[in-house]
């Protein structure tokens, strides 16, 4: 496997992380309905994109959130999506993406960072609690709201 790295979301990339494939079933794990209401508020000067590319290839998107501000606690310091094509999962790529997202939380003085995901057989769960995520909540949804402790 070609060394990972991070680039910013850029024209330059956007295309081929929107065309990331999903397996099958992934489709309504996409976005939690507490990131699309929450989505409408955000504001750009704390979003943190990224796509993770190996090689020339684009195989994973990361959009984190930092407002220590924010009236929720759940997006003050938080992985907002992580998408990993389907022919990369499995091999590191979520995590690695996971983990840079972890390190700008700690440089700017974060002690942890959350995510929220809808329970579902074949949804993220799994995924997150191997990287250390313990469930602390729910959102009013039914969404879980996961915390990584940095």
């Amino acid at each position: 496997m070609a060394t990972l790295r991070l680039e910013e979301l850029s024209a330059r990339n956007i295309v081929a992380a929107n065309n990331l494939s999903l397996k099958p079933g992934q489709e309504q794990f996409i976005a939690p309905v507490s990131y699309s209401v929450a989505a409408t508020v955000i504001n750009p000067a704390t979003s943190w994109q990224r796509v993770v590319l190996q090689g020339d290839d684009v195989v994973g998107f990361i959009h984190g959130n930092f407002d220590p501000e924010s009236e929720h606690e759940e997006f003050r310091a938080c992985i907002w999506r992580i998408n990993v094509d389907a022919a990369a999962q499995g091999k590191g790529v979520g995590k690695f993406a996971a983990d840079a997202l972890a390190e700008e939380a700690r440089s700017r003085g974060f002690d942890h960072i959350n995510v929220i995901w809808e329970p579902g057989a074949e949804g993220p769960e799994e995924f997150f609690h191997r990287i250390g995520f313990t469930d602390v909540g729910q959102t009013q949804f039914g969404e879980t709201i996961g915390a990584l402790q940095l």
